[in-house]
């Protein structure tokens, strides 16, 4: 086991991109999201997500070289093209200026096409949330779950991210996928050659398995059932279905190499809540932030993810021998 310095882990991702076919403009923004989700904790959206990008972005299913094109075609609207490329330069392009535009119309929104895998969407909302806003975000993501009831593929894990700033304080933030458990989360098993819990994934033959290898080929379990589903189509709507983005039965794997592009969706919609609650706004929403603060053994959404950052960017990021080797073995 190796420890790395959050500075250490930016160029061990970047330099993999950059032997893959990938700008350096691309690879520090791809870098500096993977660094950010294992500060979070979530390192099946970190570290293990390299050698598959890698990957594509060499095979030329990502375009390592695109460069996002924005349109502002409303004064609160905002149309992103993220080019067939990886989602975070385009992710970059929409925090440089919709928050402007929302502190200028109140509330402004960004809607992304022909993008990729966006990691951790708590961390995109997070961003706005720093600069007072209240954000939130939608994402589809490549076929892994059924509608309730049905036994195709149609929907994707589908995220929903939400953040609102604190006076005093760290943001909010809510980060769901909407299967039971981020796709992920199997990926990384997989990757560990370690079992996963019944009750998360399907076989391809539709019954409860402990593979992950099965699982990822089969299907998602999802959060509270039809319940689950019925926002997974909400997503597709927001996502892809106003961008003109890829649904999810028509978006290729996240994780291989070959085939088309994903063309996946985003939407994000920022909201200054002084237009909407004065200046006051953000001590009223405080209220009840700090209500549940208080309340014993409750926890508010967002606060481990401050705990473990804290942590990590003061004593490194261990990585596992076996990840490291993979990493520092490709494109070499």
């Amino acid at each position: 086991m190796a420890n790395f310095t959050t500075e250490q882990t930016h160029q061990l991702i970047a330099d993999a991109l950059l032997r893959s076919n990938t700008s350096e403009a691309n690879a520090n923004s791809v870098a500096t999201a993977l660094v950010g989700a294992e500060l979070a904790g979530q390192s099946g959206h970190g570290l293990r997500r390299v050698e598959s990008y890698a990957a594509q972005a060499a095979s030329g299913k990502v375009d390592g070289h695109a460069v996002p094109i924005a349109d502002q075609t409303a004064p609160s609207a905002l149309a992103v093209d993220a080019a067939h490329g990886f989602a975070y330069p385009a992710m970059d392009l929409i925090h440089g200026k919709l928050p402007e535009m929302a502190k200028q119309n109140g509330i402004a929104m960004a809607g992304v096409r022909r993008s990729h895998h966006c990691g951790v969407a708590g961390l995109i909302v997070e961003k706005f949330a720093d600069q007072g806003l209240v954000a939130m975000m939608f994402a589809n993501t490549p076929a892994a779950m059924a509608p309730w009831g049905g036994k195709k593929a149609l929907f994707g894990t589908n995220p929903i991210a939400f953040a609102a700033p604190q006076a005093d304080g760290e943001p909010v933030v809510v980060d769901v996928s909407l299967s039971k458990v981020a796709r992920g989360k199997i990926m990384a098993a997989n990757q560990k050659g370690e079992p996963i819990p019944e009750g998360w994934a399907l076989g391809p033959d539709g019954e409860n398995t402990t593979d992950p290898k099965v699982g990822l080929q089969g299907t998602m379990v999802p959060m509270g059932d039809a319940k689950g589903t019925a926002l997974a189509l909400m997503v597709e709507l927001m996502a892809a279905g106003l961008t003109g983005a890829n649904t999810a039965d028509n978006a290729s794997s996240f994780f291989e190499a070959e085939g088309e592009a994903p063309g996946v969706g985003q939407s994000i919609i920022a909201i200054d809540p002084t237009k909407f609650g004065g200046a006051g706004a953000l001590a009223h929403m405080g209220e009840l932030i700090g209500k549940i603060d208080g309340e014993p053994g409750a926890r508010v959404p967002g606060q481990r993810r401050h705990e473990i950052r804290e942590n990590l960017t003061k004593n490194g990021i261990e990585i596992d021998d076996d990840l490291l080797s993979v990493i520092q073995s490709i494109g070499s």
